[in-house]
């Protein structure tokens, strides 16, 4: 072989390696820090006019993680930030195709959105109504005799004609049921309703029959005051916490954000509890490069049991007080667990 021929030939063996390296798609994603902006370009609540209420000065702010497909220079080079994680694709959709993934976080967001406006304006004392709709589909287990029928984001409206205000009202209906019953649903799937029939069946690791789904609860809620909220492009429902503090303070006369910036994280129910969530340690990052002078973030108790079997586990408002030490923020990290302890500390500090 010629020299130069030989050259050119590790020329472009190099520049496919090369090529390789930085576009190639890997089975895993890496997590970075990703940003935090004012929530109300997301969410605008009309006042009883239906004008869209002004903003008032300060800043609620939705913290979000960036995620995006590895390669193998991108995987390697995340080992170099201490805030990126490493999950693989199998991790992150748990089975599901990536359609059903992107529904099953639409409904995440759906609901955070719902849940964040019955706790915002319960607690403005504003009218607002919570309708329970049914049991929402998450998956369908390979055992039931809805498979095929069922599909991920569908509706259980029904059971046996039954309708029941909770998924536990469901649930118990269906154990006190003979094994092996034969059983008719009435399902919403989109626009379409539909009646299924099948029998119940074991389920999986347990001793009990049922449908054989894994669930989450639909719920629908009608305020006194029009609120659109675009979350395009935003998934998952670890914003609650910030949503619901945004819509009570465009409800309220006062302002609980006195001209900060306010950002934090956290689930939230329609009892008003903040839930945990992952990746605190970017999120911090993200709100203390946007020059947040306040982080909320859960602060829920280890179950003593969990913590025996991982004692390096750590709440949220412990990972998120490391982070903050780690990048020498003066941003004040305050932990809370219910929507009342973001309020009540604003409140006093407005009070100072």
């Amino acid at each position: 072989m010629k020299k130069k021929t030989k050259k050119i030939l590790i020329a472009t063996i190099v520049s496919i390696l090369i090529l390789l390296a930085v576009f190639l798609p890997l089975p895993y994603y890496i997590e970075l820090p990703g940003s935090a902006e004012n929530i109300s370009q997301y969410i605008k609540v009309d006042n009883s006019n239906g004008k869209q209420i002004k903003n008032k000065k300060g800043e609620v702010m939705l913290v979000y993680i960036r995620e995006m497909r590895a390669t193998p220079l991108t995987y390697v080079m995340s080992y170099l930030n201490p805030f990126a994680d490493r999950d693989s694709s199998q991790d992150i959709y748990q089975g599901n195709s990536e359609k059903d993934y992107q529904k099953i976080q639409q409904y995440y967001m759906d609901d955070a959105i719902n849940e964040a406006k019955y706790v915002a304006f319960k607690a403005a004392n504003k009218k607002v109504t919570r309708k329970y709709l049914g049991l929402y589909v998450m998956s369908v287990m390979s055992n039931s005799s809805f498979k095929g029928k069922l599909h991920v984001g569908d509706t259980v409206k029904s059971v046996n004609g039954k309708h029941f205000d909770d998924s536990q009202g469901y649930i118990n209906y269906i154990k006190s049921l003979p094994r092996n019953s034969k059983i008719t649903i009435g399902v919403q799937s989109g626009d379409k309703l539909k009646k299924l029939t099948g029998t119940t069946q074991k389920l999986q690791g347990t001793s009990q029959y049922g449908i054989g789904i894994t669930l989450a609860d639909r719920t629908k809620v009608e305020t006194s005051n029009k609120v659109k909220a675009n979350m395009n492009g935003i998934e998952g429902p670890s914003a609650g916490l910030m949503m619901s503090l945004q819509i009570y303070n465009d409800l309220i006369d006062g302002n609980l954000l006195n001209g900060k910036k306010i950002a934090g994280t956290g689930t939230i129910n329609s009892d008003g509890q903040v839930g945990d969530i992952g990746g605190v340690d970017k999120k911090v990052v993200a709100a203390a490069k946007a020059k947040a002078s306040i982080f909320f973030v859960p602060n829920n108790p280890i179950p003593k049991e969990i913590k025996k079997e991982y004692p390096d586990l750590q709440t949220n408002y412990e990972e998120a007080k490391a982070a903050a030490k780690k990048i020498h923020t003066k941003m004040k990290i305050v932990p809370v667990r219910t929507f009342d302890d973001a309020v009540n500390y604003l409140n006093k500090l407005n009070n100072k």
